[in-house]
C-alpha cells in the first residue's frame, strides 16, 4: 500500500520546475507509505511515491522501471495496492512473450502486462489498485483504478500540467504551481448533505476530481485526459434454481470466498496480517477462512464506553470459539472530540458516516501489531445485505401501477394523518424506484436542506448521481437495481473511502476479500429469491457459510458499527458542537442560526437531528481545516499554507 503522486507537463522544463513543490506535496501523504520515499523526473513526467512495503520488501522500489530487452527502462510505474494474481501473470507473460523480471513484486507484472496487452491488461488484474505508467518512448501516461474503487486516485489539471495523487491534500498543495483554483463546489456540497458523502467523481473542491472506479485513462503532454470504463457488472439473475443447482451455487460462493481470502493473505515473511472482527457474518467469515492459513491470527474489535453500542460480546465469543487472540479498543466520547479534526484531515473530504470513528481507533490499535488487516466490506452490496433492500420485495407490486394512478396515490398519502398505518408505504409506493432509492444514507431531504443551506440550488438532487447507473439496469429486478446503485455510489463513495483513509492514516493496509472478481461472479448468479428470503438478508451467503460461521453469528440481524452520536450530541458533545458552530466561518454556505436551532431541539429531545447535525459539524470542521486554515490538526506534515486561502 502506498501513496503516489504523478505529474505530466507539456515540457521537460516544466517538469523540472515542479520537482521541488511536488516533493513537498508528496510528504503530506507520508502516512500512506512510511517505509521509503522517492521522487524523480522522467522527461515530461514527475513521479513520486511513499511506499508501505509488504511484498518483496527489499527490492520492489518505486518509481519502478521496466521494459522489454530492447528498451529495459521504457516504462516508469507508480502503483498503490496489491495484485493477488501477479505470480500467475508473470508466468503467463514469461511463457507467452518471454518477459523478464528483476524483482518479486507485483508492480512489474502491471508494467509487463500493459506492454503486451495495452489497456486490456487492466481487466487481467486481480486485486486493488490505482496506478500510473509513463511510457517514455511513446510519451503517454496511462493509469487505472480497480473495479470497485478500493484504492483512491484524485486528479487536477491546470496550465502547469495534469497531476494525479492518492490523496487530495497533495493536489491542493500543488494547486499554485499547477495554476489550479481552490473554489468550493456548491453542487458537491449539496450532494454531500443529501448523501453524507461526496459522490464520485466529485470532491468539494471544484477543480479536483476523482478517477472513477473501474476506469482507465490516458493523457499525453499538453493533451486532454481521456477516460474509459472497463468494468460494468450485471447483478440481475432471472434464473429459478432447483435444489441441486441452489446447492451448487452456495458451494461456488463459499469456494470463491475461500480462494479470495487465501490470495489476500499474501505477504513477505515477517509481515503480519490480522483481521477486523465485529459481531456480523461478514467479518466472521473472513476470520474463519483466514485462520485456515494463519492459526495465530489476531482479531481487532472496536467498542464504546457508552452502554448498548457495541458488538464486542458477540465478537469476543466468536474469537473464543475460533481460538483467536482478540484485541478490543474501547473508545470514550472525549477521545472522539479530540480526534475528529485529525480524522477529517485524513478523509480529504467530509464524510458523515459515524462508523468511521470506531474504524479510525481500531485501525490505530491494529497498526501497533500488524501491517495489514482483512475486513468484510462489500458483502452487503454483493449479496443484498441491507434491510432496505426488502423494499424491492414489498414495493414490487407498485412498479406495475400506471404512473397517473401512482401520482394520485402520492397525493392521497399526504392527506392521511401522520402515524396512520400504511401512510408511509403508500407514499413510498407512489414513487418510482429512481426517486425513492439513492443509497443507504438519507441525511437531508430538500425541505430541511433549504432551511440550512444558503447555497441550495433547485434542480440539484440525488438523481444527478444515480441516474446514469439506473439507466444501465432498466430491465432488472428492483433488488438488483438497488445493489447496482450502491456499488457505484454508497460502496465506493462511503464504505471504501472511509476504509482506505482511516486505515492508511495509521500506515495500515486494509484488504477486502469479498471484493474479488470470482466472488462477484458468484454473487451475480444469485437469483432474486435467494437474496432476501426467509425473513433475512444475504440469504444465499448465509446458506453458503453454514458449517463455517458459528451458529451464534450466522442468523443474527445486521447491526453494523452503531455509534452513539444521538446521545453524545444531547449530552457530552452539546457544548462542543455549539463551539464548532460559533467558531465556523461557513456563513456563506450555512445558516448557522438554523443549525443552532437544530442543536437546541435535539438537546431538549424535541427531535432527533443527530445525523443531520453530524453532517453539518463534519463539514464545518473540514471547512476550518481546508478553507479557513483555522484548524490545524496535529499531524507530522501540517496543512500546507497553499490550502489556507
Amino acid at each position: 500500500m502506498c501513496g503516489l503522486l504523478g505529474i505530466l507537463c507539456a515540457t521537460p522544463e516544466q517538469a523540472r520546475q515542479l520537482l521541488a513543490p511536488a516533493s513537498n506535496a508528496l510528504q503530506i501523504q507520508r502516512h500512506r507509505g512510511p517505509d521509503e520515499t522517492d521522487i524523480q523526473v522522467f522527461d515530461e513526467a514527475v513521479l513520486g511515491l511513499n511506499r508501505l512495503a509488504l511484498v518483496d520488501v527489499d527490492h520492489a522500489h518505486q518509481p519502478l522501471l521496466w521494459g522489454p530487452p530492447e528498451a529495459p527502462r521504457r516504462y516508469a510505474l507508480l502503483f498503490n495496492g496489491e495484485i493477488y494474481n501477479h505470480r500467475e501473470l508473470r508466468d503467463e507473460l514469461t511463457a507467452t512473450h518471454g518477459a523478464a523480471f528483476a524483482t518479486l513484486g507485483d508492480g512489474e507484472a502491471i508494467a509487463a502486462a500493459y506492454h503486451h496487452h495495452g489497456a486490456e491488461s487492466v481487466s487481467r488484474l486481480r486485486g486493488m489498485f490505482a496506478f500510473v505508467i509513463w511510457d517514455t518512448r511513446d510519451k503517454v501516461l496511462f493509469g487505472a483504478r480497480d473495479p470497485f474503487g478500493i484504492k483512491p486516485l484524485y486528479w487536477a489539471a491546470g496550465p502547469g500540467g495534469v497531476a494525479f495523487s492518492s490523496e487530495k491534500k497533495s493536489l491542493l498543495a500543488l494547486a499554485p504551481a499547477l495554476g489550479v483554483g481552490l473554489a468550493l463546489d456548491p453542487a458537491a456540497l449539496q450532494h454531500y448533505l443529501a448523501l453524507q458523502y461526496v459522490p464520485e467523481p466529485e470532491t468539494l473542491h471544484a477543480a479536483v476530481r476523482r478517477i472513477e472506479s473501474g476506469t482507465w485513462f490516458r493523457v499525453t503532454p499538453g493533451g486532454e485526459l481521456q477516460v474509459r470504463r472497463y468494468f460494468l457488472p450485471r447483478f440481475d439473475s432471472k434464473a429459478t434454481l432447483s435444489a441441486r443447482t441452489t446447492d451448487a451455487l452456495h458451494r461456488r460462493i463459499a469456494d470463491a470466498l475461500r480462494d479470495s481470502v487465501r490470495a489476500h493473505m499474501v505477504a513477505d515473511p515477517g509481515v503480519s496480517v490480522g483481521t477486523f472482527l465485529s459481531g456480523g457474518i461478514d467479518s466472521t467469515a473472513i476470520a474463519v477462512l483466514a485462520r485456515e492459513h494463519k492459526p495465530d491470527l489476531v482479531a481487532f474489535t472496536a467498542a464504546f464506553t457508552t452502554p448498548g453500542y457495541s458488538e464486542v460480546d458477540v465478537a469476543s465469543r466468536t474469537a473464543e470459539v475460533l481460538g483467536l487472540e482478540h484485541v478490543v479498543r474501547t473508545i470514550d466520547v472525549s477521545e472522539v472530540m479530540q480526534a475528529l479534526p485529525l480524522i477529517i484531515w485524513a478523509l480529504d473530504d467530509p464524510l458523515a458516516d459515524p462508523s468511521l470513528v470506531p474504524l479510525y481507533f481500531v485501525a490505530r490499535e491494529a497498526s501497533r501489531r500488524v501491517k495489514a488487516v482483512l475486513s468484510g466490506e462489500g458483502a452487503d452490496e454483493l449479496f443484498a445485505g441491507y434491510p432496505i433492500y426488502g423494499e424491492g420485495v414489498s414495493l414490487a407490486p407498485f412498479e406495475k401501477v400506471p404512473g397517473v394512478i401512482r401520482t394520485l396515490m402520492g397525493r392521497v398519502s399526504t392527506m392521511l394523518p401522520d402515524g396512520m398505518r400504511g401512510k408511509d408505504l403508500l407514499r413510498r409506493g407512489a414513487l418510482r424506484l429512481e426517486q425513492r432509492y439513492y443509497g443507504n444514507a438519507r441525511i437531508f431531504l430538500d425541505d430541511p436542506m433549504r432551511d440550512v443551506l444558503r447555497s441550495f440550488r433547485e434542480g440539484v438532487s440525488h438523481e444527478d448521481v444515480t441516474a446514469p447507473w439506473y439507466r444501465h439496469s432498466r430491465a432488472w429486478d428492483p433488488i438488483s437495481r438497488m445493489q447496482h446503485i450502491d456499488l457505484f455510489t454508497w460502496l465506493r463513495g462511503n464504505i471504501l473511502a472511509k476504509a482506505d483513509k482511516m486505515t492508511m492514516a495509521h500506515s495500515l493496509e486494509l484488504r477486502v476479500p469479498f471484493l474479488d472478481a470470482a466472488v462477484l461472479q458468484a454473487a451475480c448468479e444469485v437469483p432474486a429469491d435467494q437474496k432476501i428470503a426467509g425473513g433475512t438478508t444475504k440469504f444465499a451467503l448465509r446458506r453458503a457459510l453454514q458449517g463455517l460461521v458459528p451458529p451464534h453469528v450466522l442468523e443474527r440481524e445486521k447491526l453494523g458499527f452503531p455509534v452513539p452520536i444521538r446521545q453524545w450530541l444531547r449530552n457530552e458533545m452539546n457544548d462542543w458542537a455549539r463551539g464548532i458552530v460559533a467558531e465556523s466561518a461557513t456563513d456563506r454556505w450555512l445558516d448557522k442560526g438554523a443549525v443552532l436551532r437544530m442543536l437546541e431541539e435535539h438537546y431538549r429531545g424535541r427531535a432527533d437531528h443527530s445525523r443531520r447535525l453530524w453532517a453539518l459539524l463534519c463539514f464545518m470542521i473540514w471547512h476550518g481545516i481546508f478553507i479557513e486554515g483555522r484548524i490545524a490538526p496535529d499531524v507530522p506534515c501540517p496543512v500546507p499554507t497553499a490550502l489556507r486561502h
